[in-house]
């Protein structure tokens, strides 16, 4: 039986939050995220090998999705949040100590598979332990928080690259790396987790089933699956083009990284709005995207530091939007399955990441970023709209 929300044990939803938060920002304190392609360029790898490396990254990472959710059901979400840190820290550490074509394949097979083994077992993690301790209307706002703490350690982490790297290179911010992977490891094991002992016992196998037939029998589910990669999939391909984005405004290389930290402060400001925003329901998150389509073309086509401003916007209204629809996809499944069902999603994501990439290139090789990026903002006023013209579905649990 559920705890109710004022029986709640407010320290132990403290520690939870906290540990989050905690994981949140060391998983992506990161100091060679910045420098990693210099790396790559000065080891002597061309062009050519530093995608086919992005390539194993990606494929590395939709092979393993699923798998890894299912295995997160079937034995321990803990169990994967510290091993993915230790997985990654082994490849950091292959990179800097025996650079070469094949140790840096070795090392991005290895954070992909990071990737794979972290998505859908923290989300399920976080909501499940809410849930036992009566909490679950705080999800919304705590994953946003975490959202928001691993984003300012990015900022982070890109600030102190420079002094690092001018002290001591590739080895120093390679070893800082490591350590900051292996603090996530350590943090991890603290986060709580109270399975069934069903939930434990069950065969990897039957999870997967039960995960896919909820989803095959529950239109609201399919619906909040479909959700989450409408609204992740086509910022996060775009995020990669923003350096470009802003130096097509014609400001100098030395601005860049200024009017890049405008908008990551966006997308910050976004995630902390989670826990506020969580009642805005199905026609105020059509609303927010819609809001955001606009200002994502909008800025983009304006060409200038100014519009950039309103890039930041967008970017702030879509990483909302991915947290509340990853709400609306926790609060529907069922708890035996949701890392499963999770990783269904991020799958999703994935995929349809691969495929804006593809779009992207096409798109422009024949007109301007700014051009590509109000193109790409129209799936998310496709989607506002049709969120806001869809029938509520009913669904075993009310969901705004």
């Amino acid at each position: 039986m559920t705890l109710s929300p004022a029986r709640a044990p407010v320290a132990d939803v403290r520690r939870l939050t906290a540990t989050l938060y905690g994981y949140a920002f060391l998983d992506d304190f990161v100091l060679l995220y910045p420098v990693y392609a210099l790396l790559f360029s000065d080891t002597g790898l061309s062009l050519w090998q530093i995608s086919s490396l992005f390539a194993l990254w990606s494929v590395t990472g939709v092979l393993l999705e699923i798998p890894s959710g299912v295995w997160a059901d079937a034995v321990s979400r803990r169990l994967l949040l510290w091993l993915g840190p230790l997985l990654t820290a082994a490849g950091f550490a292959l990179w800097v100590l025996v650079p070469s074509y094949w140790s840096f394949a070795l090392g991005f097979v290895l954070w992909g598979a990071r990737g794979a083994l972290g998505s859908g077992a923290l989300e399920a993690l976080v909501y499940d332990e809410l849930d036992r301790l009566g909490a679950v209307d705080r999800y919304a706002g705590a994953m946003g928080r975490a959202r928001a703490a691993g984003l300012v350690a990015v900022m982070a982490a890109t600030g102190l690259a420079g002094p690092v790297f001018g002290w001591g290179g590739y080895p120093a911010v390679g070893a800082a790396s490591v350590l900051a992977c292996l603090l996530t490891a350590a943090v991890a094991t603290r986060f709580p987790e109270h399975r069934g002992k069903a939930a434990e016992s069950d065969h990897w196998l039957t999870t997967l089933r039960a995960g896919l037939a909820e989803a095959r029998h529950d239109r609201s589910v399919r619906g909040a699956l479909l959700l989450v990669p409408a609204v992740a999939a086509v910022w996060g391909a775009l995020d990669e083009y923003t350096p470009l984005l802003v130096r097509e405004t014609g400001v100098a290389d030395g601005t860049v990284p200024y009017l890049l930290l405008l908008i990551w402060a966006g997308a910050t400001a976004g995630s902390l709005l989670a826990g506020p925003a969580e009642r805005l329901g199905r026609t105020g998150l059509a609303g927010v995207l819609g809001v955001a389509a606009l200002a994502l073309a909008t800025g983009a086509l304006a060409g200038t530091p100014a519009g950039i401003g309103l890039v930041a916007l967008a970017f702030g209204g879509l990483q909302l939007a991915e947290v509340l629809a990853d709400v609306r996809l926790q609060r529907r499944i069922d708890a035996t399955g949701r890392a499963t069902l999770t990783s269904v999603a991020g799958l999703g994501t994935e995929l349809t990441t691969v495929l804006v990439y593809g779009v992207y290139g096409v798109i422009g090789t024949r007109a301007g970023h700014g051009t590509t990026f109000a193109v790409l903002a129209v799936p998310y006023l496709a989607t506002a709209l049709l969120l806001a013209a869809r029938r509520p579905l009913r669904s075993r649990t009310a969901v705004p």
